[in-house]
């Protein structure tokens, strides 16, 4: 670990950009040579009542500008500013290093990371790692974009704990020392592209999990996923220790599934781990999930004993194919989490014996909604959409008949899909979209959905 010195400046005042300034306002208060500025282009109640909070720090904090101090020695971003935002471009002006919240904690830890990306089951599998290495008794804690940000505990914990760490493609792409000893990619499909410009640059941001590795190191790549797979050949050839995660493929220290049991192959014999129908999660997804899971706790010093206890007894995740409730016959599940149509085609393959009336909507993050529907005609028998993308949707489902019903909102979509519904069937919040249209993030949306489906068993809404 070694302090961080100097000017530093923290562009955007979310979660991320919070710990960070508060850890450097901490450092300058036991002597360190740190002078922290930080610059929010929004302005509102909240970022003013952050602003005060630091002042009384010590830091000098802007809002509602994108004004920067010109004499700043590092500069740590906030994950939420697009690369070609004013803010952004004017930082970059400044020609001084520009770091992630994800590289700062790693410069500052002394604990090894497990670092989890891909554009869908992140938050699953950062989870499902941390319980099966607490089932092994291995001290861990989950952190990055899925609990509190690595910042907060770096400072807290010693060499001993491991620090599992769900990162995304913008936390990547502003890395350079980031070094995990176990990395995962679970797959990579067109997302935030309004965000990385292309999809070729999406890819490459999220490789850079692996950009620091070598030989020591475990990368778990699941080659089922197309996106994935090229980079299994390429971490190889730096001497990484590549699983190969595969549902159908037995590879030669791989992860697969052999007559219904999930397995890992130790270059002389499988060894199994548990049955999939002993999975609470659901999906084939989860069932690839699982597998990087296992194979990424035990390169992180899980026991194959805590692996199979944490394979059965892990719960799903909440705004993750949650069941909130059931009215009637019908059972509701909030997946609000599924903000790009790859993750609601995943969702879609958990219910595939069950009628599914499915709710889309929200803020398009510049994804083709047609290929979503051609999947959602093929799997369910009604879509009601809502919120700012509405029409979008609608329009991608082109003159075919089908029932698709607008809404303006989650309260109208959710009642109206409930009328659409027959016993049996799932209502499945799975949106396809970001949130912030009408929310401040998926997990509010997902919030008010379980609240939504709450009220209306008890006779209101």
């Amino acid at each position: 670990m070694s302090a961080i010195t100097g000017h530093v400046l923290v562009l955007g005042l979310g979660r991320s950009g919070m710990a960070v300034a508060e850890r450097l306002a901490s450092d300058a208060a036991s002597g360190i040579d740190v002078r922290v500025s930080a610059v929010d282009a929004k302005e509102g109640p909240g970022l003013a009542q952050r602003a005060e909070a630091l002042h009384a720090c010590g830091v000098d904090v802007r809002l509602g500008t994108v004004e920067l101090p010109d004499d700043v020695d590092l500069i740590v971003v906030s994950p939420g500013i697009p690369p070609r935002s004013p803010l952004m471009l004017t930082a970059v002006a400044l020609g001084v290093p520009i770091l992630s919240e994800v590289e700062f904690a790693y410069r500052l830890a002394v604990s090894p990371f497990v670092a989890i990306t891909g554009t869908n089951g992140k938050t699953t599998v950062t989870s499902l790692v941390a319980h099966l290495l607490r089932e092994s008794g291995v001290p861990c804690e989950a952190v990055g974009n899925i609990g509190s940000p690595a910042t907060g505990l770096v400072a807290e914990v010693g060499p001993a704990t491991v620090l599992v760490t769900e990162v995304s493609s913008f936390q990547l792409a502003y890395t350079h020392d980031f070094h995990p000893r176990v990395s995962v990619l679970l797959n990579i499909t067109p997302d935030h592209i309004d965000w990385h410009g292309s999809l070729e640059v999406y890819s490459s941001d999220k490789a850079k999990v692996f950009a620091n590795q070598q030989a020591g190191d475990t990368a778990v790549i699941d080659i089922d996923d197309e996106g994935a797979a090229p980079y299994a050949n390429l971490v190889e050839a730096q001497g990484v220790r590549v699983r190969r995660v595969s549902k159908t493929l037995r590879l030669p220290y791989g992860a697969t599934v052999v007559d219904g049991m999930l397995c890992l192959d130790d270059g002389d014999a499988l060894v199994e781990l548990v049955s999939t129908d002993d999975l609470l999660i659901r999906g084939e997804h989860n069932v690839s999930n699982a597998l990087a899971a296992a194979a990424a706790a035990l390169a992180a010093g899980a026991s194959l004993e805590g692996v199979r206890a944490g394979l059965r007894t892990f719960r799903p995740v909440a705004h993750r194919l949650e069941p909130v409730g059931d009215i009637g016959g019908v059972e509701f599940f909030n997946d609000s989490k599924a903000t790009n149509p790859d993750a609601v085609f995943k969702a879609l393959t958990s219910f595939t014996d069950r009628g599914v009336v499915v709710l889309l909507g929200g803020r398009n993050k510049g994804n083709d909604f047609r290929p979503l529907a051609e999947k959602v005609r093929e799997r369910c028998r009604a879509v009601v959409v809502f919120g700012e993308s509405a029409a979008d949707i609608a329009s991608a489902f082109g003159d075919e008949e089908f029932v698709i019903v607008r809404t303006v909102d989650l309260l109208q979509a959710t009642r109206a899909a409930f009328e659409l519904a027959h016993p049996g069937d799932v209502v499945l919040l799975s949106p396809a979209c970001a949130s912030f249209d009408q929310f401040d993030d998926y997990e509010q949306r997902g919030d008010r959905f379980r609240e939504i489906v709450a009220s209306m068993g008890q006779g209101g809404e």
